[in-house]
């Protein structure tokens, strides 16, 4: 387990622990901040496209500049 998989192990047990009122409490901190908002909002994105064909650098760029 990494550093980061460990800290994220603590954080959840903690916060599952948390009564439902102080669970509310810290989801609607967590909402506030504009960081975080954007972190979720491309974690959503990876997740809606992970099945997606991947596309190289090359290819991408080759399409791009066959549209101009």
């Amino acid at each position: 387990m990494t550093g980061a998989q460990a800290k994220s192990e603590i954080f959840w047990t903690a916060f599952k622990s948390l009564t439902k009122k102080e669970r509310t409490v810290v989801m609607s901190r967590f909402l506030t901040e504009r960081e975080f908002l954007e972190d979720l909002a491309d974690i959503g994105t990876i997740e809606r496209r992970r099945s997606e064909r991947t596309v190289s650098l090359e290819e991408h760029l080759a399409k791009r500049n066959q549209k101009r």
